[in-house]
């Protein structure tokens, strides 16, 4: 029997697959900042659900307290994935540069780039 843990390994190693970003602790923090924002946003949509918090009994106590917790959770999670995203962009040019080998090793030639000067 294979052991299963090598099969795994080999499949991310695999130089025929799409390419994917690097998590990064940044990445993972924002994503962790995320998250609270999702979590505000449920604590205060549990109130207009049931009319009490599902999560902390006593919060939120009314309808201001349950609208300023969506509305915060809301803007802390455009703001992470925002965030996000930027961190991600940082990592486009060796995100190309993977799959421009990809392609390569599949034997189609990458697309000419607007930047480039054209292949002699």
């Amino acid at each position: 029997m294979r052991n299963p843990r090598i099969i795994a390994t080999a499949m991310l190693q695999n130089p025929l697959t799409a390419p994917r970003p690097r998590l990064t602790g940044a990445i993972f923090l924002f994503g962790l900042i995320d998250i609270f924002g999702l979590t505000c946003v449920a604590l205060g949509a549990s109130w207009f659900a049931i009319g009490k918090g599902a999560l902390i009994e006593s919060f939120p106590g009314s309808m201001a307290e349950a609208v300023v917790s969506i509305a915060g959770g809301v803007a802390v999670m455009i703001w992470a994935v925002g965030r996000i995203l930027r961190e991600l962009a940082k990592q486009a040019p060796e995100m190309q540069a993977k799959y421009d080998a990809l392609l390569r090793a599949r034997g189609q030639v990458p697309a000419q780039r607007e930047d480039e000067p054209p292949a002699a």
